[in-house]
Parts: structure tokens; sequence; C-alpha cells
């Protein structure tokens, strides 16, 4: 699980490294880039809301990179701070709700149940690993393992909205986010347990 997370920062660096040296150029902050992801991704959240669901999934991966490089940023210009920390993981957790709440509201008007179901369940997932890996941290224990994070979870979620033209695709992209949301908390659990379990 170390090798994974290691390699997600090493992709996440290669591909935000050259925008950072152009954002540090300019008089934006990491907090900025934050607040700025969060409101791109509430357009997202509108526009699948009033059935624009492929428009809503570039705008949710747009919104991913600034998701990126906040902390990219942050580590360039030596601006790391434990409140842009916590900024980062509230603003992630609105940004994501608000979108499930607009993927509710698309399926609530194509009176589709069973879509608002899956989709309540997903919002109560995807929160989920976010959560423990905060109270894990809490204890002093590396919260981040796992199979299935934000970044992934916003890879899914984009390409469930842009092929949503073709039958349950987004009902199948919510449902992969809920079951492996559901498995990363588990894996973090058991993590936090063999950390603790001498205590």
């Amino acid at each position: 699980m170390a090798n994974l997370e290691g390699a997600r920062r090493t992709l996440g660096k290669y591909f935000a490294d050259p925008v950072v040296t152009v954002l540090e150029k300019t008089h934006i902050t990491p907090n900025g880039l934050t607040v700025i992801g969060m409101l791109i991704t509430f357009g997202a959240a509108v526009l699948v809301a009033i059935k624009h669901p492929f428009a809503a999934g570039w705008v949710v991966l747009f919104a991913g990179l600034f998701d990126m490089l906040d902390g990219a940023l942050a580590r360039r210009i030596n601006k790391v701070t434990k409140f842009g920390g916590v900024l980062d993981s509230t603003l992630d957790r609105i940004s994501e709700a608000s979108v499930l709440i607009g993927i509710a509201v698309y399926f609530a008007n194509r009176q589709s149940v069973w879509g608002v179901a899956v989709t309540g369940i997903t919002l109560i997932a995807s929160q989920l690993p976010s959560y423990i890996r905060a109270k894990a941290e809490n204890l002093n224990i590396n919260g981040g393992v796992g199979l299935f994070t934000r970044p992934e979870r916003v890879v899914i979620l984009s390409l469930g909205l842009l092929l949503s033209s073709i039958t349950n695709v987004l009902l199948i992209a919510l449902t992969i986010i809920a079951v492996l949301s559901f498995f990363t908390a588990g894996q973090r659990l058991l993590h936090i347990w063999n950390k603790t379990k001498s205590d």
C-alpha cells in the first residue's frame, strides 16, 4: 500500500510540476487554488443537475487539477500550513458532496429511485476514507494508505458523467466508487488496528 501511495505522489508531481512553475510566478496562493477548485466543482454540480452530465464530466476533471495543484504549489513556495491542509480536506468533502447531490437531482428528475439511492450510498462511502485518514493522523498514524483514494474517485466519476449517454454507465461508475470506497475504508481501519493493537 505504501508503494501505491508513492506512485500516486510521483505521478501527481510529474503532471503538476510544469503548471506549478508558472503559478509560482503569479500572486495566487495555495488556499486560493483550493477555493477556485471548489467553485468550479459547484459548476459541475449545477450542470449535472440541469441534465448536462457530459459537460459536468469535463468540469469535474478540470476541477480535479486544482486539487492536485494547491498542495504542489504550497510545497514549492514553502507555504505548507496546518490550516491549508484542513481547508483543502474540508473543501474537498464539500466539492465531492455537491457533485453527488447534483447527480441525485439528475436521477430524481429522471424518476430513478434506484439512481437516487445508489448516489446516496456513494455519498456516504466516498466520505469514509478521508474521515478515517483524519482520525488516523490524530493518532500520528499514516492514514493515506489504501487502493481507492480521491484522485481515483474523481477519474471514475468523470468517466461516468462523460459516458452517461450509455445506459447505466453512470450508475455503474457510482457503484464502483461506493464499493471501492468501502473497501478502502476497511483497508485503512485494518492498517490502524495493526498499528494500535499493541497499545
